[in-house]
Order: C-alpha cells, then structure tokens, then sequence
C-alpha cells in the first residue's frame, strides 16, 4: 500500500488517486455528471486515453479503459488525442477510431453516460457530428480543471473524516 508507505516514510497524510478519477469526482459533483444515476464512465482524451466509472454515483476506482484492445492495439494507441495529431487524422477519421473504443465499452458496461474530458472537451463541435453512439455523450463542463477540482474534493473527503 503505497499511501502507507509514504504516509510512515514522511510523517504525513497521503491520498493517492489516478488523475482521470479525479476528473471524474469533480465532474460527478459539479459538473456533467451532477444528479445523474446510473452508470457514467468519464474518459479523458490527451496523449493517452484515461477513465473513470461511477455506478449509481460511486466511484469504481483505478480502471484503465485505455488499456482494451481495439484491432491488436491498446486503445489508446488507436484513438488518443496525442495519435490524432501525430497520424495528422481528421477529426471525422479519428472519431472513427474512438467509436470502435465507445462500442465496446457500451457492450461491457451499457452506460447511461459518456462523459469527455481532456483537451477534446473544448473541441466537440469538431468530432461530436461523427460519434456514432447508443449512449448519450457530453463534454466535460469543468475541462482540463476538473482533475484539479476532483483532487481536492477528494482530499477534502479523505483527510475530514
């Protein structure tokens, strides 16, 4: 257990949360996600693909969704933002390629929401047309601070108990 090994090493508290978990509490709390139930996976698109997924408003911590493979290739080395800018692919081809990723995590999980975080979140006038999706998707409201806001919502639980 990492955060009780620091935690004895330095004397002090430590919480350690995956970045697109964090994302994920901030935007279950206060942004896209707010009110919502059901299952929700927030995915961040940035040179990898990182995510998160509630299941009626909890958190199911530490998955990698980035790490399934689509064609003999983790996805993210098939639909990240950063593959996207290197391949030099449009945004309807790269969108694609993140509705193979979407199609098999609506089969494995049947959400009730994707939510899009990243640096793509500013963009979704560009890609949104060609999505191709059973389950409703919506930009992150909180965009690239919502790791930020997440964290310290989380801390704020972690440490105030």
């Amino acid at each position: 257990n990492i955060e009780k090994l620091i935690t004895a090493t330095t004397g002090n508290p430590v919480l350690l949360l995956n970045d697109a978990d964090a994302a994920g509490i901030a935007e279950m709390e206060f942004g896209a996600g707010k009110g919502r139930g059901g299952v929700i996976i927030m995915l961040t698109f940035g040179t990898g693909i990182g995510s998160a997924i509630f299941v009626e408003g909890k958190l199911l911590p530490n998955t990698e969704f980035g790490h399934l493979e689509i064609r003999c290739k983790e996805a993210e080395h098939r639909a990240s933002a950063r593959l996207r800018k290197e391949e030099e692919l449009s945004w309807e081809r790269w969108t694609e390629r993140v509705n193979e990723f979407l199609q098999r995590l609506e089969n494995l999980f049947w959400p009730d929401l994707f939510i899009f975080g990243g640096g793509v979140s500013q963009k979704q006038k560009k890609f949104f047309p060609w999505l191709k999706t059973r389950t409703e998707v919506v930009p992150a409201l909180l965009r690239n601070r919502a790791g930020l806001i997440g964290a310290a919502i989380a801390a704020g639980k972690h440490f105030n108990r």
